[in-house]
Formats: C-alpha cells, structure tokens, sequence
C-alpha cells in the first residue's frame, strides 16, 4: 500500500481513529478516579472536568463518523414499499435537509466560539478556554457535512452500494 493511499484510508476514519481514543481517554480517567477515591480516598479535581470534555468531543466525532458511515438512526420501514428511484429521491431529499441543519448549527457554532474568543470564559478547574471546548461543535458540524456529500457522492455518482462497505 502507498504512502497516498494510507494516509487517504487515514483521513477517511479521522473521525473513528479520534473517537476511539478521546473513549478509552476518558474510560481510563474516570476508572483511576474510581480508584483512587475507594481505596485512597484521593481525588483528581481536574479528572471529572477533562473526562467531560474528552466525552463531549467523543460524541461529535462520533456523530461525523456516524455520517459516513451511514449508522444515523431513520425510519425507513415506509422505503420497503416504495421503488428504489423514489426512496432515493426522498434520502436525497432528507439529505438535503440534514446538510442545510448542519450548516445552521456550524454557523451558530463559529458564532459562539468566535464571541467566547472575544469575551473569554474558562473551565473551573482546568482554567482551559472553553472556546477550544465549543470548538467542536462547528467543526463536527462541517465534517458532518461533508461526510454526508461524499456518502451521495459514493452512492449517486460512483454507483457504490454503501450499506455493504461496513
């Protein structure tokens, strides 16, 4: 396998690769609180703020992954009786709809970060920036998007039957 082609499988599953670590982060964080608290009754003030954290990006990363994937919940019990033409047109559609809520949500994100950059506030504990916190929301909401343009893209134009690569 080439250089170009590992680092285009990498970059495919950015998402993946991220989450899976901020979870076994943050699972790993929240279990030696545990331990510390019952057997030495020791606690880390900063654990439980950065495990909070390293969730909230899980679940966004996970979210983008979800969408390239195709593993986002649908009711699609109503496609069974329609013809496959149709049910593209309505997924397009739904598509279409989900792409522009993103872009809302992306562009409410960039706003939010941008004035917490401009009027700072920061995490009790750790004393972190929580812009770089809320940063997730913008870029996990353009990924989601892309992801969702490159799975029609997958779908519609290279004619690759998606429910099959995973």
């Amino acid at each position: 396998m080439n250089l170009k082609k590992i680092f285009l499988n990498f970059m495919d599953n950015f998402e993946n690769y991220s989450a899976q670590v901020l979870l076994a982060f943050f699972v790993i964080l929240l279990f030696v609180q545990v331990v510390l608290r019952m057997f030495w009754g020791l606690t880390l003030s900063w654990s439980e703020e950065l495990s909070r954290f390293a969730f909230v990006w899980f679940v966004f990363l996970g979210a983008s992954h979800g969408a390239r994937v195709c593993a986002h919940s649908r009711v699609s019990v109503q496609f069974k009786f329609l013809s496959k033409k149709k049910r593209d047109i309505i997924l397009g559609i739904s598509d279409l709809i989900w792409i522009f809520f993103n872009l809302v949500m992306a562009w409410k994100g960039i706003v939010t970060v941008v004035g917490m950059f401009e009027y700072p506030y920061v995490s009790p504990t750790l004393g972190w920036s929580m812009a770089y916190i809320y940063l997730v929301i913008p870029l996990c909401f353009i990924t989601m998007t892309i992801r969702i343009i490159q799975v029609n893209y997958m779908k519609f134009i290279l004619k690759i039957d998606i429910e099959t690569l995973e």
